[in-house]
């Protein structure tokens, strides 16, 4: 690849003023699209991290993520993917064996996190078109102890969610603690974290809270931090203690990317105006539509191989993954509806060229899911002849 001369420096080759993406057509399963309110609120000057001011700006965006996750305790603030508070999980879980919940990709990298930090684990699932089962975690947890389990809330490579609270009874009653990322449910799905007594749960920006990448969240229970408190090797850049001791003081332990909290701040009162109960109500019924237009476009093609991935019953609320039948592929009715304006994405890992991942999430309305679903119907349709 070509270095880039300085003369290029603030050019926008790749993505002229004409050839931006049209509000309401950007589909992909994260990043979502960024409301110009919220893109426009990051061009504000700097000011210090450890000035009043920051404090009444961080204060701010407390009280709004609070709401969203349903907690009174501090939500942590970290400039970095959902990633990184994975790994500030696993750091901080008490010693012990920890147990992986795996029906997808991301249950995937929870696991490898673990395993790259030195812990023994043990993966139950690996059916990707289904949560696991509580009887299979049952008997895991009969079988040996541990100190956590992980689980994906809201699975994006598969559009599959999993019910969180009976998990969490059960693992309680074994003494073990929860893990949750729900990157791409919180913000779209309800996830009362007091009420449902998680012990550490976490998302990230861009997801359905529709902000730039770049930020993470998360919640841990009183308990949990106790328990880290003892956890050896926490590292520095991720040590929850060093969260909790600075968000009481409306600060964040390191620097923070400025410009994304002050996006975060506006996308909070954004947020607030509609309500998060109305939000969870809009991602639920863009849900039902998207999973209820799959079996119309089967019908309509007469192919039984268009199917959603899982149960209706598990559906995630931001994101379905379509299969596609051959001899299509997903790089195939992608581009198709890419001409038709509209940006949805592919499969991840041994599912990449065989299905579709449609974002339903952030502010996108039923109005926009039904344009974009049309659009990749008649892709669908005119690929295979019809």
């Amino acid at each position: 690849m070509d270095c880039l001369r300085p003369e290029t420096f603030g050019r926008m080759d790749l993505m002229s003023s004409d050839d931006r993406q049209t509000p309401g057509r950007f589909f992909l399963p994260g990043p979502t699209e960024v409301h110009p309110d919220v893109l426009a609120a990051m061009v504000q000057p700097m000011m210090s991290h450890r000035s009043s001011d920051f404090e009444t700006l961080f204060a701010q965006i407390q009280l709004g993520l609070r709401n969203i996750f349903r907690t009174t305790r501090p939500v942590y603030v970290a400039t970095a993917s959902g990633t990184g508070l994975m790994e500030a999980a696993i750091h901080s879980a008490r010693p012990g064996r920890i147990l992986c919940l795996v029906n997808g990709a991301f249950g995937e990298r929870f696991s490898d996190i673990a395993r790259s930090l030195g812990r023994e684990v043990t993966e139950v699932g690996g059916d990707w078109d289904r949560p696991v089962s509580l009887s299979v975690v049952e008997d895991a947890l009969k079988l040996d102890p541990y100190s956590a389990l992980t689980v994906v809330h809201s699975e994006t490579s598969t559009g599959i969610a999993t019910s969180l609270e009976p998990l969490v009874k059960l693992a309680h009653n074994h003494d073990c603690a929860v893990l949750v990322d729900s990157v791409s449910g919180i913000g779209g799905m309800p996830v009362p974290t007091d009420a449902w007594n998680l012990d550490f749960v976490l998302t990230a920006s861009q997801k359905a809270l529709a902000l730039p990448p770049g930020l993470s969240f998360a919640v841990a229970s009183e308990e949990f931090i106790t328990q880290a408190s003892n956890a050896v090797n926490r590292g520095r850049y991720f040590d929850l203690l060093d969260y909790e001791q600075f968000v009481r003081r409306n600060q964040t332990p390191t620097t923070p990317a400025l410009p994304l909290l002050y996006a975060t701040a506006a996308q909070m009162e954004r947020i607030a105006r509609e309500t998060i109960e109305k939000r969870w109500e809009r991602h639920r019924l863009m849900s039902e539509r998207a999973r209820r237009w799959v079996r119309e476009l089967r019908t309509r093609v007469g192919n039984e191989g268009i199917t959603a991935f899982g149960p209706d019953e598990a559906a995630s609320h931001t994101v379905i993954t379509v299969n596609i039948p051959s001899p299509l592929t997903a790089d195939d009715v992608i581009e198709a509806v890419a001409e038709r304006g509209f940006t949805i994405g592919n499969g991840i890992g041994r599912w990449r060229h065989s299905t579709l991942r449609i974002g339903h999430m952030g502010e996108h309305t039923l109005h926009e899911l039904e344009q974009v679903l049309r659009a990749t119907g008649e892709s669908i349709a005119e690929a295979l002849g019809l």
